[in-house]
């Protein structure tokens, strides 16, 4: 997966990692993983979204502050699809929350040149 060009505040900022592996039982999944998306990235203190599923799936949202996170998991149809994947869409899952001290890259610039690109 590709990850959207954005850039980042510095740091200090916070990461949600989200992994999970699903059930057989996967009906409106995909529909409501992009909406969640569509939804978060409306959010106050929203930063971007990473996500990839390869057997188990890895989201990992970036957000200005723990208020921001607050908020989000306040959301009513946020909510609402947490309460679904417990009910038929998750087999398992785990949510980390981590403060970003620091933020480094890498970007090809074009086919001759490359940058390297650092924060805090």
């Amino acid at each position: 997966m590709q990850s959207p060009r954005r850039t980042f505040p510095e740091p200090p900022y916070y990461a949600v990692v989200f992994t999970s592996r699903l059930t057989d039982d996967t009906y409106d999944y995909g529909e409501t993983a992009r909406r969640m998306v569509e939804l978060a990235s409306r959010q106050p203190g929203f930063l971007g979204v990473d996500s990839v599923r390869d057997g188990v799936g890895i989201t990992v949202s970036y957000w200005r502050d723990e208020a921001s996170i607050a908020a989000w998991r306040q959301d009513a149809e946020h909510t609402l699809a947490r309460e679904t994947g417990r009910k038929r869409w998750y087999e398992e899952f785990e949510v980390h929350v981590a403060e970003v001290k620091r933020h480094y890259g890498f970007r090809r610039t074009s086919s001759d040149e490359a940058t390297d690109e650092a924060r805090g």
